[in-house]
């Protein structure tokens, strides 16, 4: 076997050339150094946050009924939360609060400015979703005591936008709410109206009585009717002796005829008008317990809307870093060696490979 090709022979090459591998090294770590000194140190500050269940948001149930409450949020509410963190609207914030342009040195007056800005907050500024289902919110910076409020800054504004969008939905349906109670006191306006027209058309003041009271007076009006009928067939027996009596008795029975077709006629009336007015006032009761109802919703809907409540539970507040994050420097110069030690036995060994070629006569022959 040729030396060249064995083991033997590729560490006899590299100990050949172990001035240049190990200069090429040197220099590489030296140069890692000085750069790695020169870097910047970043402090990171992290916050932690659950959700909260929008039923804290929420009045409570109009009725018997009970419902428990949760306090802490679903999956939905950790991806809206998670999705805020995500948002332009946070990131305008966070743009202007901290003038971040000035911050990380970029010329607003370049054509790229802020897609670079755009690009260091993004490498700067993480949120994730951590596996105990909570969002995990960390900025770092040159200045930890930047790192740390924009930290607290992003997550009340989080809270913030996540409120809002609630209330902005409180106050839609808070509007539908008003817009119902005016059409159903309108409703019941014109009912009102309507029942007082057919009440004095038809002489329907009491469902519940006035029928009864009719046939009662109905009646006794006929008894008393067939009563002087009966006294006078028997006056008429001997119309001279009871004269008097029979214009009198007369008089009565007209009167009573009279009275009797008076009932009679407002009774029929009664009974045209009976269901139309019990309609009315079945519909009636049935809006003014609806619109009693929307009235209890509205009222603590909108005390829900005006008490204060929170989209998030706290875990952790972003506290003021003490060590930085980054760079690594042992890490960098290590790895840089490494490449470099690596890199340069591999040169050494192409190198060694290839200086026997007539490079000349290969591009002559090409």
């Amino acid at each position: 076997m040729d030396q060249n090709d064995s083991l033997v022979g590729v560490l006899k090459i590299i100990y050949q050339r172990r001035k240049v591998v190990l200069g090429t090294t040197f220099i590489v770590a030296i140069a890692s150094l000085i750069i790695c000194l020169c870097l910047s140190n970043y402090y990171k500050s992290t916050t932690i946050f659950y959700p909260a269940s929008p039923d804290l948001a929420k009045p409570s149930p109009v009725g018997p009924i009970e419902k428990d409450l949760d306090f802490y949020g679903q999956d939905e509410d950790l991806d809206r939360l998670f999705s805020i963190s995500k948002s332009g609207e946070l990131r305008s914030y966070l743009i202007n609060k901290f003038n971040l342009y000035d911050h990380y040195e970029i010329d607003t007056t370049d054509i790229k400015a802020e897609f670079k800005l755009h690009q260091k907050f993004d490498k700067l500024f993480k949120s994730v979703k951590t596996k105990y289902n909570a969002v995990e919110l960390s900025v770092e910076d040159k200045d930890k005591y930047i790192a740390m409020n924009m930290a607290n800054d992003a997550r009340n504004k989080i809270d913030d936008i996540a409120q809002r969008l609630i209330k902005e939905s409180q106050k839609k349906l808070l509007n539908n709410y008003k817009n119902n109670i005016n059409f159903k006191q309108g409703v019941i306006a014109s009912l009102n109206d309507s029942l007082a027209k057919i009440r004095e058309v038809y002489g329907v003041f009491n469902t519940t009585s006035q029928g009864d009271i009719f046939a009662d007076i109905q009646s006794r009006t006929q008894s008393r009717l067939i009563d002087n009928q009966a006294r006078l067939n028997i006056y008429n027996k001997d119309p001279n002796r009871f004269q008097d009596s029979i214009r009198k008795i007369k008089a009565t029975i007209s009167g009573l005829n009279n009275q009797l077709e008076s009932i009679n006629y407002k009774s029929t009336l009664f009974n045209k008008g009976y269901s139309k007015v019990v309609s009315l006032e079945f519909e009636q009761k049935e809006i003014t317990q609806q619109l009693s109802l929307d009235k209890e919703r509205q009222k603590q809907l909108l005390a829900a809307y005006n008490s204060p409540f929170t989209s998030l539970h706290l875990v952790d507040e972003a506290v003021l870093p003490v060590v930085k994050s980054w760079p690594k420097r042992s890490i960098l110069i290590l790895g840089a060696t490494a490449f470099a030690f690596l890199m340069s036995i591999l040169g050494v060994l192409v190198f060694n490979a290839y200086r026997n070629i007539d490079w000349k006569e290969v591009t002559n022959e090409s």
